[in-house]
């Protein structure tokens, strides 16, 4: 109840264990819907930023971009594009570099390098057509996690969540942060 509401995308950060990822929740969804935006992750140690490219990008007709910022020229040059040449632009792109190298230096703690092994993983949460959909740049396409709602996409997504946590119960390593309209 202490979430801001409407919510329309949450990220999951967990960890990538053997337990966690024993059992795939969900199947991916080749014939996902059109109107989304789905990207490979290619890059090491860039899923927080294809996370939140599919978090931001699936809310586009929400979320007001600057016509003279890069993310929504990003978003217009590669929105026709297979999920594998989006990730091959982004690769290229040196402004989307630049930007996700000042954010990940901007931490308390230094920043890994793009060929360190990681534990935790992000993906994103959000709801296309009224259906929830985990976008997971790892994986060939989307996972529908069935039926939400804009009412219902955080309680819908902590259900799933619960799944993921429920595969190695003793870890505690799992985080989820939502994005949610704050009205002003």
């Amino acid at each position: 109840m202490m979430v801001p509401r409407p919510v329309v995308a949450v990220m999951l950060l967990y960890p990538l264990t053997e337990k966690v990822n024993s059992k795939e929740i969900g199947k991916e969804d080749p014939s996902y819907p059109p109107s989304s935006y789905f990207i490979r992750q290619t890059i090491g140690n860039a899923c927080g930023t294809v996370a939140l490219v599919h978090a931001l990008a699936n809310n586009a007709d929400r979320i007001p971009f600057a016509d003279d910022k890069h993310f929504k020229k990003f978003l217009e040059q590669t929105k026709t594009m297979t999920p594998e040449e989006k990730a091959a632009f982004l690769e290229k792109d040196t402004d989307m570099g630049s930007a996700h190298e000042e954010s990940a230096q901007e931490g308390e703690t230094e920043a890994p390098s793009r060929d360190a092994h990681l534990k935790p993983h992000f993906v994103a949460f959000v709801n296309i057509d009224g259906n929830l959909y985990e976008m997971d740049g790892r994986k060939a396409a989307p996972v529908c996690h069935g039926k939400t709602s804009q009412d219902t996409l955080l309680e819908d997504t902590v259900k799933v969540v619960k799944q993921f946590m429920a595969r190695d119960p003793d870890e505690i390593n799992f985080t989820l942060m939502a994005l949610a309209k704050v009205d002003e």
